[in-house]
């Protein structure tokens, strides 16, 4: 029995060592073949890189347009100003 297991050690080093050097070669010959590619191939119709390359023109949008100034105001009745600010009665008819 263990004559039997270290047969089978054996033949798995042997076999390992024969994958290691197929995958060894595998990459050394894509590693190879790489340096055959182009260095870059053209994805869109225009190049981003290119300064003459006609591109959508953008617009202005402020960020605080809607802004209002909140400085305090001057002192008033405040008879005068709730009034100012309260709905109006409805009319009965």
């Amino acid at each position: 029995m263990f004559t039997l297991s270290g047969a089978k050690s054996a033949a798995s080093a042997v076999g390992g060592r024969q994958f290691r050097l197929n995958s060894l070669l595998l990459a050394l010959a894509a590693l190879g073949l790489s340096g055959c590619m182009p260095a870059t191939t053209q994805v869109a119709s225009a190049d981003p890189a290119d300064p003459a390359a006609k591109v959508a023109r953008i617009g202005y949008r402020s960020t605080i347009a809607p802004y209002t100034s909140l400085r305090p105001a001057t002192p008033a009745p405040w008879r005068g100003r709730n009034d100012a600010v309260t709905p109006q009665p409805k009319q009965d008819r």
